[in-house]
């Protein structure tokens, strides 16, 4: 089975081959990072009009690369959600398209469920159940995947996703966009026990919460009079503020996840999503996880960003079950995990 990935749910256009649900036969992403990286963040309208640009010679470059044509393929798989709504509207239009003139089948895969099943894109992959924890720039949330497409959220951010703050902080210290590697490879050299910055644990959830840790870096650098200007680069201020900043925030998120195990008494943990690249979160989960005798599961740091053959393993899954999408179909913005087959946009046809 042969599935073409579609995903345009933000900044980077990606199309991609996957067989079987397993095997990437390519997987292309163009970014847009150069566009972007002035603003301090991402310009939705930018996004969504270099999407328009690329889409097609993503595609072409995908199916070139794997070596097949439109009529090979069992079916197209194209994230409609959440997202920004302009850039999914370029992926989801495409795909529309494609599907009606080559009468291939449709499938609408949420975002977060790529992330959850990119993992079973490596040689090593969970059984059922499992814990995940997606962490991304828009998103930061624990569930439990009992089954393919069978997931219970336990929690999620209250406010500002991780990788949201990486970004805002990364702007605050006069880093750049995105802020996440920066901060990640600054924060190496660093001491993370410099600034006792907060870590809102929440004890009584297993919701998230980073806008007090974003707020209290820069209560920081107001009471030191560094909002001025940009930190001398490698000075050892500015090393020890991002690796504090980043111990905070990956303490707080290893640290639920160990509660969630103890909770659900589920041995085994997958991590994905942009932030899931992060050299200090995978240590510091790898380690957890080899003190504790579970199971962590970690893509490839090239699967945890968004890529579309995250899309199209997912997309096997709902092939399987005939779970498929009308032409009617529409991007959602916002689209929870555990939407049903209407308010995600797939209905079950024969």
């Amino acid at each position: 089975m042969l599935i073409l990935g579609i995903d345009t749910s933000c900044d980077d256009t990606s199309a991609s081959v996957v067989e079987d649900g397993r095997k990437i036969l390519s997987n292309i992403v163009s970014s847009q990072s150069d566009i972007h990286t002035k603003y301090g963040g991402i310009v939705p309208e930018l996004a969504s009009r270099r999407h328009i640009e690329m889409i097609i010679p993503v595609v072409d470059e995908a199916l070139q690369q794997a070596g097949i044509s439109f009529s090979d393929l069992s079916a197209i798989a194209v994230c409609n959600g959440p997202g920004l709504i302009g850039s999914l509207l370029t992926g989801c239009s495409f795909a529309k398209a494609v599907c009606y003139s080559r009468h291939i089948p449709l499938i609408a895969v949420n975002h977060l469920e790529g992330h959850l099943l990119s993992v079973f894109l490596e040689s090593s992959c969970p059984e059922f159940p499992f814990l995940s924890l997606i962490v991304s720039g828009g998103h930061t949330s624990l569930h439990v995947a009992e089954d393919f497409g069978r997931y219970v959220e336990l929690g999620k951010t209250r406010d500002d996703a991780a990788g949201e703050a990486y970004d805002k902080v990364s702007k605050l210290l006069g880093l750049g966009y995105p802020g996440g590697p920066i901060i990640d490879r600054l924060a190496e050299k660093g001491d993370p026990k410099a600034i006792d910055f907060p870590r809102a644990y929440l004890p009584d959830s297993f919701d998230f919460s980073f806008s007090g840790l974003k707020t209290a870096v820069l209560q920081f650098l107001r009471k030191e009079n560094l909002l001025e200007g940009p930190l001398p680069p490698n000075s050892k201020l500015l090393l020890d503020i991002a690796a504090s900043f980043q111990a905070a925030v990956t303490d707080v998120l290893v640290r639920k996840t160990e509660w969630a195990v103890k909770k659900k008494w589920i041995r085994r943990i997958t991590l994905s999503g942009g932030v899931a690249a992060n050299s200090s979160l995978r240590k510091k989960m790898l380690a957890m996880g080899k003190e504790k005798e579970i199971g962590v599961f970690v893509p490839s740091v090239s699967l945890c960003t968004d890529n579309a053959a995250m899309i199209a393993a997912a997309g096997h899954h709902h092939f399987l079950k005939k779970d498929f999408a009308g032409l009617d179909l529409n991007p959602t913005a916002y689209l929870s995990l555990t939407a049903g087959k209407k308010e995600r946009g797939n209905k079950s046809i024969l």
